[in-house]
């Protein structure tokens, strides 16, 4: 089987790319907005396409504005987890929950939408921040077949590295696309850890250079 072929026995998640986390969004990631391009030319080539995203109700635990005293970027315990507090962000039927608009969604089967509950948030595509409580999605990849994965997305350092290294511990092939991945980076220094800590469990990290097409 050529690298090509290959891609058409890969699934490929896209998370989160949301108006909320790109350039004039109320949690934007700097040139988040430039991931989209990469993504739409590779999205084509794989045979199964998912894509997540953040989908709040208002009053999230995830919000700072949900904690009196707490600003955004503070981290708080909850229920045994560390909590980090963002600003309100990806509100479920918001235009800040929407898909960036340029980003191609014809190549995409499903759309998973996470973080629904008032009490718990959701990084990974695959588990909430539990880690107990399953999303659904690898059942829905592992009875289609497929055990390789490629994510991208935003952000490397939360969403995309959570959902990675949760797809390592479920068995699957992982690679995170570099170049199609931003991240927060807050602290300083937290994408450069993500992505040491994503290569030492095992995860690829590959350019978009390197995936045939």
């Amino acid at each position: 089987m050529n690298r090509k072929d290959s891609l058409r026995k890969s699934v490929f998640v896209v998370v989160d790319v949301q108006n909320d986390f790109c350039p004039g969004g109320s949690l934007a990631i700097s040139s988040g907005d430039q991931v989209v391009d990469v993504i739409n030319r590779l999205a084509p080539e794989f045979g199964y396409v998912v894509a997540t995203k953040d989908w709040h109700p208002r009053g999230h635990v995830s919000f700072a504005s949900s904690h009196p005293g707490r600003r955004p970027f503070d981290v708080v315990p909850m229920s045994g987890i560390d909590q980090t507090l963002w600003p309100d962000h990806c509100v479920a039927g918001s235009p800040g929950a929407e898909f960036h608009p340029r980003l191609d969604v014809r190549p995409i089967s499903c759309v998973l939408h996470k973080g629904r509950g008032v009490g718990l948030d959701s990084y990974s595509a695959f588990f909430e921040n539990d880690k107990k409580t399953p999303t659904g999605l690898e059942h829905l990849l592992k009875g289609l077949g497929y055990s390789r994965v490629y994510l991208c997305g935003l952000a490397t350092d939360v969403c995309v590295f959570h959902s990675a290294m949760d797809a390592v511990r479920l068995g699957f092939q992982v690679f995170v696309v570099e170049d199609a991945s931003r991240g927060v980076d807050v602290p300083a220094g937290s994408v450069e850890k993500a992505l040491r800590d994503m290569g030492s469990a095992g995860v690829g990290v590959v350019s978009s250079r390197e995936i045939p097409r």
